[in-house]
């Protein structure tokens, strides 16, 4: 038996959607309850409906078999899995995001507002350019807005919300999708079933991609 981090919301169904069309369905997963871990003995699986920033961490401390996860947080917490697959799902990108009238000071750090501390200390670190990070948990685009801080570190999938507000975008520096993750061990003693699975994941993927482009 798999046990599945899976992340619960719209990206958790895209995900079990996909899982579901290449032999892993549960059913149950779709009954009217509270339930949190549901089971297809038949399959071989188990999904545990996790919060999506908690998905890497049930799988690296062995909770978890493999799980689903967004680059962010991948990049965010670094935690020790195998990354073994992009899905090209939930597709969106890191951008820095400024008021319309930005103009940036050389002279001094740039405060920069967001959730994803250790992306932007990575990213700024890469430009040589000092900053002061205010760790924010949301509601990111009021930063600037209000002078708390110069620019803001945060995911931007339509673009709407940063247009709304009178923002615009200064760069995009990382793109962002759901990955296929595993824990170390379970890689190692469970490895058929694993890859059995990843392969079965990566035709679908490519099968999906072509139809796009066509």
């Amino acid at each position: 038996m798999l046990n599945i981090a899976l992340p619960k919301g719209r990206l958790g169904d895209q995900v079990y959607e996909l899982l579901a069309s290449v032999g892993y369905d549960c059913k149950s997963i779709y009954d009217e309850n509270r339930k949190l871990v549901f089971e297809n003995e038949a399959n071989g699986v188990r999904y545990l409906l996790v919060k999506p920033s908690d998905v890497a961490i049930y799988v690296e401390h062995h909770a978890a078999d493999v799980g689903i996860v967004g680059k962010d947080i991948l990049m965010e917490s670094n935690p020790d899995v195998y990354e073994l697959l992009d899905l090209g799902l939930g597709k969106c990108r890191m951008c820095v995001a400024a008021k319309e009238d930005y103009v940036e000071d050389r002279d001094r750090p740039v405060r920069v507002a967001t959730k994803f501390t250790n992306i932007a200390k990575e990213h700024y670190a890469a430009l040589s350019r000092d900053i002061d990070i205010i760790k924010l948990n949301g509601s990111i685009e009021l930063a600037p807005i209000l002078g708390l801080s110069d620019v803001i570190v945060d995911i931007v999938e339509s673009g709407n919300t940063i247009r709304e507000n009178h923002l615009k975008i200064l760069e995009e520096f990382l793109p962002i999708s759901a990955r296929f993750i595993v824990n170390k061990g379970s890689f190692e003693f469970k490895n058929e079933a694993i890859r059995t699975m990843a392969g079965r994941l990566s035709a679908a993927v490519q099968e999906r991609e072509k139809r796009e482009e066509a």
